[in-house]
């Protein structure tokens, strides 16, 4: 998985995740089209354990992807019904408020 966590300090830090394969790929679905770069989501892949540390600490959560998607479910983070679908790929926000 690709994870870059944007710094803001008096803000909160934006975690973004997304899986490997969909690092520099457009994805869409009848309403909106969305690509993945590397300047959101970084351009180094890191493990799950570094992934699972980032949520944990992350105060808003930008995710893209299954098993991105399912590292922060099986964290209790969300809920599978939380996340939308954009063409077949899941897709889940959280923020801290």
């Amino acid at each position: 998985m690709y994870l870059k966590i944007h710094r803001s300090p008096g803000s909160g830090d934006v975690v973004a995740v997304c899986d490997r394969e969909l690092i520099n790929t457009t994805i869409k679905n009848e309403k909106i089209s969305i690509t993945i770069t590397e300047g959101f989501y970084g351009n180094c892949q890191v493990p799950e354990e570094e992934v699972r540390k980032a949520l944990k600490e992350g105060g808003s959560i930008n995710i893209m992807g299954e098993r991105a998607v399912a590292v922060a479910i099986d964290m209790g983070l969300a809920a599978k019904e939380c996340c939308i679908m954009i063409g077949n790929v899941p897709h889940l926000q959280i923020y801290e408020l």
